[in-house]
């Protein structure tokens, strides 16, 4: 029996892609139509917004645990979050959880180190970019960290907060998106961190200049293979 996948969401989009992906390619490993069981809670992204906006990273924590200590309850065994920013309050939140986490960002580093990449741009909401969830992991694995510079970051935030989490995908973000990429590999890129779960809803290997690291699939599948590895509670 597989283990029970816990989802700790924030925004809607990316969480939905990720629980899709583990539903859909679930079959792969535990047989047609067949995937672990999985389980999610998400307060509002508003309610998240509210600390991430004055770099409340405690404050974040707390509502990432009250999703945790619900999901602990529904039977999950181990916990995952498709959401990269609020990844920065996984210090204060790993320690108290009730359930062991996957990190997103370790699990694209892995993935990064697998296929030989050493010099990775990174894409994301500027708070995510800004920080050192991403640079502090990757260079763990002798990996560098290209970020877009100050304006392509607004851009880019912009095109998160007012398009994608509200579902909206238009042929010019996948523009902009295309000419912040294809300038990062004129500094060496030799491939992008898809570090927004939305990014992965636009951008992808067919029209992206560099390869490009899904971090929303790629935790997906992670979990997938954790699930199948780890004995259930309930067993």
């Amino acid at each position: 029996m597989s283990a029970h996948i816990g989802i700790v969401a924030c925004s809607a989009e990316g969480a939905a892609l990720c629980y899709r992906t583990i539903c859909v390619e679930g079959a792969e490993l535990c047989g047609r139509h067949a995937h672990p069981e999985v389980s999610m809670h998400t307060h509002s992204l508003a309610e998240y917004m509210r600390p991430v906006s004055r770099g409340d990273w405690q404050g974040v924590a707390e509502l990432m645990l009250s999703s945790a200590h619900k999901l602990a309850g529904a039977g999950a065994d181990f916990l995952i979050c498709p959401d990269n920013t609020i990844h920065q309050a996984m210090p204060d939140v790993v320690p108290r959880s009730p359930r062991p986490w996957l990190h997103i960002a370790e699990v694209v580093a892995d993935k990064a180190v697998a296929r030989g990449f050493r010099r990775l741009a990174l894409t994301g909401t500027r708070s995510l970019v800004d920080s050192d969830v991403y640079p502090q992991t990757l260079a763990a694995r002798g990996i560098d960290c290209v970020k877009p510079d100050s304006a392509e970051r607004d851009v880019i935030d912009r095109i998160i907060f007012d398009e994608l989490v509200n579902g909206v995908f238009t042929a010019d973000a996948v523009i902009r998106f295309q000419r912040i990429i294809g300038r990062l590999t004129h500094e060496g890129c030799d491939a992008v961190v898809l570090g927004c779960t939305e990014i992965p809803l636009i951008m992808n290997d067919a029209n992206s200049p560099l390869p490009t690291l899904d971090s929303t699939r790629l935790l997906a599948r992670a979990a997938l293979r954790r699930a199948m590895t780890i004995p259930s509670a309930s067993m």
